[in-house]
Formats: C-alpha cells, sequence, structure tokens
C-alpha cells in the first residue's frame, strides 16, 4: 500500500478520534490510526526507516 495514503488515513483518523463526542467512536478512531500506524511502521522498515508516529493521548 502507498505511504502517503497511509500516513494520510492515519492523521484523519486521529483528527476524527480527537474531533468525536462519542466515546466508542473516538476509540474506534483511535484503534484504527494504531492499524495505520502499525503499518507504516512495517512499511517504513522495509525502506530502512526507523521512527514511530506520535499517538493521540489517551
Amino acid at each position: 500500500m502507498d505511504l502517503n495514503y497511509l500516513l494520510y488515513r492515519h492523521q484523519v483518523s486521529l483528527m476524527r478520534a480527537k474531533a468525536s463526542d462519542c466515546v466508542c467512536a473516538t476509540r474506534s478512531h483511535r484503534d484504527l490510526a494504531k492499524g495505520y500506524a502499525d503499518r507504516i511502521r512495517v512499511l517504513r522498515s522495509g525502506f530502512g526507516e526507523e521512527g514511530s508516529l506520535t499517538r493521540a493521548p489517551c
């Protein structure tokens, strides 16, 4: 999958989690962001890059 797409979806998920008024929706968006972060990490490791993505505070 394209790295830029994953980065975009990760950011959108974090923004939606922050904007959500519903605890369930916030949790769902955070879970999506975590999944995207995991996929980004795997993809970046294939490029020989290291680093982590900032996660939204709980």
